[in-house]
């Protein structure tokens, strides 16, 4: 399933440790079965499925290519670390990087160079170069002739260097690209935010607080948990959300759904805590209007489970126009949570995606290597990920925003506020997935569902390796974490 976290953990040992060898993979691909449903559904069938006893499930599936040799997202990963060239940044103002070979017989004369500088994820400026005869084992200096671009306050400049196959080989076509790095150039600077003040108006009626700022009308219900409802004139932008979320859709690195007895494993230990089963108490609502005509909305909520408790505190700042402040702060007494963010429903038509951070494949806190820095685009749709057994993908790291947009043109914009977040959207939920065995068991949402991260737990490999390392885990205490909702009709890059 959705695994190969530390993957790079453990190259960084084969390439440290003198006489170290590893990255042999076992296994190399899911052993299922093409089946079809009685309704003439096409999907994966594991142990258990042909009145098999005993079985193990789909314990078996566990390779880094799908029955049908498309490969995992993790092939990504695995693919970046075993690459045959390495790259270090020597003097990125002047262009000078060292570039070593990797492998033990061949010279790097089979490869030839491009590079390319992106401000905010988009290209501006990209040449080729020409790699130097380089023996095996060693080393060389490249200087690339780079004009970096003046930046503006909080603008981000990044160096991306590839190396492609010159010829075709018996297992790549000319122009395959083999290697690549990436480099944050110098120079970016934060960019102080500020918005203009203007009026906003509040209304409170029995369960419900009502704000108007510019266009904007947001109600926020104690029942429903905080905001329920977010729109600008006849269109709607958020149906209901964001609330706390501390779940996730198992990977099977967590535990086989399927089996019992997993208390060694995370998925034991979440269920027997109540994780996928939170207790959320009435919120507490409170305005306060500042004298410049800011107005927050604070919203707490409490939930509890068998483990312990959570509370939630969320402050929407509205300042007068078509754009909140979301503070967060999140603090727990539960161990080793499966993720601290939120969700949130948006309607349908928001099918289009753009995010600037890590891409364009699914990553995760422990397997993000193999994704690099830039702006990306997709559907909704197609950021769902087919594992034999549905479980947790489609996450991305680092991100500093992502919009998603409807046909006619008006987008919903999230912006990191002081530091990156993690996201996903898609047409299921955590509990969808959850109770899926197969792939015919799913039925998308109509609605975008949006997981908002200020962490998720990392994928480990515990199926049957070491659970994920500490540092990608999420331990009792307060995290606090802001971002910014914005709404855009014109659709404006970056």
């Amino acid at each position: 399933g959705n695994s190969n976290g530390s993957l790079g953990e453990y190259f960084d040992a084969f390439e440290s440790v003198p006489g170290l060898q590893g990255g042999f993979i076992w296994e190399w691909i899911d052993h299922g079965i093409k089946v079809r449903s009685e309704k003439g559904e096409e999907y994966w069938a594991y142990g258990g499925d042909f009145g098999d006893e005993p079985n193990d499930l789909n314990f078996v599936c566990d390779g880094l290519i799908w029955p049908d040799r498309t490969p995992h997202p993790a092939m990504h990963e695995h693919r970046k670390l075993a690459q045959p060239v390495g790259v270090a940044a020597d003097d990125l103002k002047n262009g000078q990087v060292r570039i070593t070979n990797k492998q033990d017989f061949t010279g790097l004369d089979w490869l030839r160079g491009e590079w390319e500088l992106t401000v905010d994820g988009r290209v501006t400026s990209r040449g080729k170069f020409a790699v130097p005869k380089v023996a095996p084992g060693a080393s060389a200096n490249v200087t690339l002739p780079l004009k970096t671009p003046g930046l503006q306050p909080g603008e981000e400049c990044h160096l991306r260097i590839a190396f492609l196959a010159k010829k075709a080989t018996p297992w790549c076509e000319a122009g395959h690209e083999v290697a690549w790095e990436q480099f944050a150039m110098p120079g970016t600077t934060k960019r102080p935010v500020r918005t203009k003040a203007g009026g906003a108006e509040v209304e409170e009626s029995g369960d419900e607080v009502l704000v108007r700022s510019g266009r904007i009308e947001a109600v926020f219900s104690r029942k429903a948990g905080g905001l329920a409802l977010l729109r600008s004139g006849a269109k709607t932008f958020i149906e209901l959300g964001p609330q706390l979320q501390i779940w996730r859709a198992a990977t099977d690195n967590d535990g086989i759904k399927g089996w019992t007895g997993q208390m060694h494993k995370p998925l034991g230990r979440w269920l027997a805590a109540g994780f996928d089963d939170l207790d959320r108490k009435p919120a507490s609502i409170m305005s306060r209007r500042a004298r410049d005509g800011r107005v927050t909305i604070e919203v707490e909520q409490r939930a509890t489970c068998r483990a312990g408790s959570v509370r939630h505190r969320q402050e929407f700042v509205f300042a007068g126009g078509e754009e909140i402040l979301v503070r967060n702060v999140i603090k727990t007494d539960l161990p080793d949570l499966p993720r601290v963010g939120v969700r949130m429903f948006l309607p349908a038509d928001f099918e289009l995606l753009t995010w600037f951070g890590r891409g364009p494949h699914e990553n995760y806190c422990d397997r993000q290597r193999g994704a690099w820095t830039g702006q990306f685009e997709g559907s909704v749709t197609d950021q769902y990920v087919p594992y034999i057994v549905p479980q947790e993908h489609g996450n991305k790291t680092d991100v500093r925003w992502f919009r998603l947009r409807s046909e006619s043109g008006e987008s919903l914009k999230f912006c990191a506020e002081g530091g990156l977040f993690e996201f996903s959207a898609s047409h299921y939920t955590a509990e969808d997935l959850f109770a899926a065995k197969h792939t015919i068991d799913l039925t998308p949402r109509p609605q975008v569902v949006v997981n908002l991260d200020a962490k998720q737990r990392g994928l480990g490999t515990a199926s049957c390796g070491p659970d994920t390392l500490p540092q990608y885990r999420i331990e009792p205490g307060q995290i606090a974490f802001d971002y910014r909702i914005r709404i855009d009709r014109s659709d404006p890059a970056g």
